[in-house]
């Protein structure tokens, strides 16, 4: 404890900002309240940094970003290079301290000789993925925590490509982190300084527009559909308003509804506390504009508009689609409109993650098409296009999709782009009620063939500073002790992808094969304090697969109690 009390001191006596200062004096006679802020630093992995927002280590602050960006200047520049000097892409989204974040880390990237290009509004993260690219910068920082509540904010690095860093250049860049005191070896400089010495320059126009026109370029039938269609669309008060708003404008959907309450940005999200578009309370307020408008479609993006929800009618109510449903409607449309067109190229890609449904497989089948399975994380599907593009062959990726609602039918980004899936569901949406049909007939018809696939996600959080050790210690249980049968169904082996799984590199994740087609994943999550099951399954009906889900979810509660 004596350690955590020198560091929370150390704290004290170099802060400045007022109301960092206030918050360390609030908790002086706080002994848990100093351990969970000082007990550790915020950890910097392949997604960057997340965290609560408030002072010490453990905290998402001006200074812990200064300090991973400190971290990250010395790997850029000693990766530089002898051309000239490196440069990075900045964004941010809606949350509270986003924007403060990016000026601070763009002086320190100024400071340290690197040059940086920061969008000057609030823009979504495919957005700072396509300008990495599209101004040829060495990497790129998004400020945001995604989904996330309120209290957290988030860090995101990306790499030249457009993708967030491989695990390679996370080890590099945390190792050049570590070697960084907070408050000795970080070099700024103010803002406004950077921007009159051009050493921070604002993106233009023409960055934002390029965006907008390759997400246009990627419609399938921009102009055989009937648009004139009713949908309501919320940002979350995020940072889609504007880039989705334009872009399906500029496609000519222009019955788009707003609720008011969720339209301008707000860091505190007070109509939605968990801006999360996979849950139904997230998408209340849309629903009811949805009720009051009769529209049958309802889109919803999270506050760094890179994840899409979507509900559809269904009689009198809603119903929502799931990450994996719509990735399924959406490859299967893309795939017959090729095959229509007589577009499909030669070889077809699509990309998808080892926790996503198992489907993709029997549909990729009948169109002839490549399926390929990475790791967690989209940008392992980027990281795909890139393998592509250096053969000279990226037109054979038609559709990169993950279960946490993220699509991407293109290579003019390198991660889940919520705009890009916007306009695709809406192009679908329409194509299909011009012939009758709604989304969810749709999808009843893709089960009557291929089967009734169900998947599910059940996250169980391990809070405080236990948590870690609780979670570290249930993955080693389960690997030295695989249970020989789960609700029921016995093991019929055991991946180890922390072994290496055909050729993937190593993570930290457990699937377990049981019979009668049914698979369960387990990870800790990357950015969160949670353990996830990821339970996929194929019943004979949705009522013994939604079964056969609740024997699984009740099973691995009692484990990870026990």
């Amino acid at each position: 404890m004596n350690k955590i009390m020198d560091n929370y001191n150390r704290w004290l006596e170099h802060v400045k900002e007022a109301d960092l200062l206030e918050e360390l004096k609030s908790i002086r006679d706080k002994d848990e309240e100093i351990n969970d802020r000082f007990y550790r630093e915020l950890e910097f992995g392949t997604g960057g940094l997340r965290g609560v927002i408030g002072a010490g280590s453990y905290r998402m602050n001006v200074h812990t970003v200064a300090k991973a960006t400190q971290g990250y200047s010395n790997y850029l520049n000693s990766h530089a290079s002898s051309q000239g000097k490196p440069s990075v892409a900045i964004a941010f989204d809606s949350r509270n301290k986003s924007e403060l974040f990016a000026m601070a880390a763009a002086g320190v990237f100024a400071a340290n000789g690197i040059q940086v290009h920061i969008y000057q509004e609030l823009m979504p993260t495919p957005a700072l993925s396509y300008a990495v690219r599209a101004l040829g910068c060495d990497g790129g920082v998004v400020v945001t925590a995604s989904h996330n509540p309120a209290k957290y904010n988030g860090y995101k690095v990306y790499g030249p490509d457009g993708c967030q860093i491989t695990l390679e250049a996370a080890e590099a860049i945390l190792k050049q982190i570590d070697s960084v005191d907070v408050f000795d070896d970080v070099k700024t400089m103010d803002f406004e300084e950077g921007c009159a010495r051009g050493s921070i320059m604002l993106i233009s126009e023409e960055i934002i527009t390029g965006f907008i026109d390759a997400v246009s370029e990627r419609a399938m039938n921009p102009k055989e559909i009937d648009k004139n269609v009713s949908i309501v669309y919320t940002p979350l008060n995020g940072t889609g308003r504007y880039s989705v708003t334009r872009c399906l404008r500029e496609n000519g959907y222009t019955q788009i509804t707003i609720p008011e309450e969720q339209e301008m940005p707000d860091g505190n999200f007070t109509t939605c506390p968990y801006p999360n578009p996979e849950i139904r309370e997230a998408l209340e307020v849309g629903l009811k504009k949805a009720r009051e408008t009769g529209s049958d479609l309802l889109l919803a993006t999270d506050p760094d508009c890179d994840r899409v929800g979507v509900a559809v009618k269904d009689g009198s109510d809603y119903k929502l689609i799931s990450g994996n449903q719509m990735g399924i409607l959406l490859f299967d449309y893309i795939c017959k409109t090729h095959r229509e067109n007589g577009t499909m190229p030669q070889n077809p890609v699509v990309v998808t993650t080892i926790v996503s449904t198992r489907m993709i497989d029997k549909i990729a089948a009948d169109y002839g098409v490549e399926v390929r399975r990475v790791l967690t994380g989209f940008k392992f599907i980027g990281e795909q296009i890139g393998f592509l593009e250096e053969k000279g062959e990226e037109n054979r990726y038609i559709f990169g999709f993950e279960e946490s609602y993220g699509y991407l039918s293109g290579g003019h980004v390198r991660d889940k782009d919520g705009v890009n899936a916007s306009l695709l569901i809406c192009e679908m949406f329409a194509h299909y009620k011009a012939k009758g049909l709604s989304l969810l007939q749709v999808l009843d018809s893709l089960y009557e063939k291929y089967g009734y696939f169900k998947e599910a996600l059940q996250s169980i959080t391990f809070e405080g500073a236990s948590g870690a050790k609780k979670m570290a210690d249930l993955m080693e249980d389960l690997r030295k002790n695989p249970p020989s049968e789960i609700a029921g169904y016995g093991l019929l082996g055991v991946k180890d992808y922390a072994q290496g799984v055909g050729g993937l590199p190593k993570s930290n994740v457990l699937e377990f094969n049981m019979q009668q087609d049914v698979n369960v994943l387990v990870r800790p999550s990357g950015t969160e304090p949670k353990i996830k099951m990821y339970y996929l399954v194929k019943g004979e009906s949705e009522a013994k697969g939604d079964h056969l889900v609740s024997s699984l979810e009740k099973y691995f509660t009692e484990v990870c109690k026990g």
